[in-house]
Order: C-alpha cells, then structure tokens, then sequence
C-alpha cells in the first residue's frame, strides 16, 4: 500500500463511521398543539422541509402535555415536541434538533421558551435575537445555541 493511501484510510473511516443523521435516519416528531395555534403550523412545516417526518397531535391543554412528557413549565411555548427520547419545545430550529440527536446528549431535550419572533414558524413578524437552551435532567438550562436576528426576504 502506498503512503498517502495509508494516510486517507483512516479519515475515510472516520467520515463513514460519522454518527451525523440523514433524512432517512431521522426519528419521526410527535408535535403537540392547540387547535388555535396557527404558528405552530409554520415550525411543522420548517421541519418537514428539513426532511422530518411530522405527526400532528391536537390536544386541548397544551400545558398538561408538557407536564406529562416531563418538560418544566419554565421554558415553556406555544407546542411541544418529542422526537426519539428527547422533547423539543417552542421554535427550535430544525439544524438545532438534528445537532441535539447527532450528540447522544442525556438532557431532557431543547426549548426556545415563549415564541421568539424569527423563529422557524414565528417569521411574520420582526426578528429578534434569541436563544435555545439545553433542558437538562435537573430542569436547569444552558445556552444551546445562540441566534441573531435575520432579517427574512420574500424568495
């Protein structure tokens, strides 16, 4: 063998190993709304275009949903979410989700708590910057990742 190929073999290795999720690998997300939420429509949409498989769930007490799946009301939105053993609450990106799956993290899952204008599905009105926070099993948070303001165009 030559060199350089003995050089390549293990990165090769290390790409194909890669614990990233594609489309097809990705676990189906159970959303839970109201019936008279109309954004959490938009962040289903956002999700199904990120290659998610969406199932929709309308519930008459949101709140008590989110309590039964064991997300704290402290970082409470408009929908929550469960997606494999982890819950997403509010408009969390769908680059966030995939990010919190490819790393096997035990936290109870991701919120970006009250409805960030911006968000995926919160786009009709003017940006803000916001956060979405790691919910860990103690029902603290931690910054997950940080999103600036965007300024969103028509096409």
């Amino acid at each position: 063998m030559k060199r350089r190929t003995l050089l390549v073999l293990p990165l090769a290795a290390t790409l194909v190993s890669s614990p990233a999720l594609r489309a097809g690998d990705l676990p189906a997300v159970d959303v839970y709304k109201s019936a008279s939420c109309g954004c959490c429509g938009g962040w289903e949409a956002h999700l199904r275009a990120a290659g998610f498989t969406v199932r929709s769930h309308t519930v008459d007490d949101v709140s008590a949903m989110r309590e039964k799946l064991g997300m704290p009301r402290d970082y409470a939105s408009c929908h929550t979410a469960r997606i494999g053993k982890y819950l997403i609450e509010g408009h969390v990106p769908a680059d966030d989700v995939r990010r919190l799956l490819n790393g096997r993290s035990d936290a109870i899952g991701l919120a970006a708590p009250g409805m960030p204008s911006g968000s995926p599905g919160m786009e009709f009105s003017a940006p803000q910057d916001y956060d979405v926070l790691l919910v860990t099993r103690d029902g603290k948070a931690r910054v997950f990742r940080h999103h600036p303001a965007q300024k969103h165009t028509d096409g």
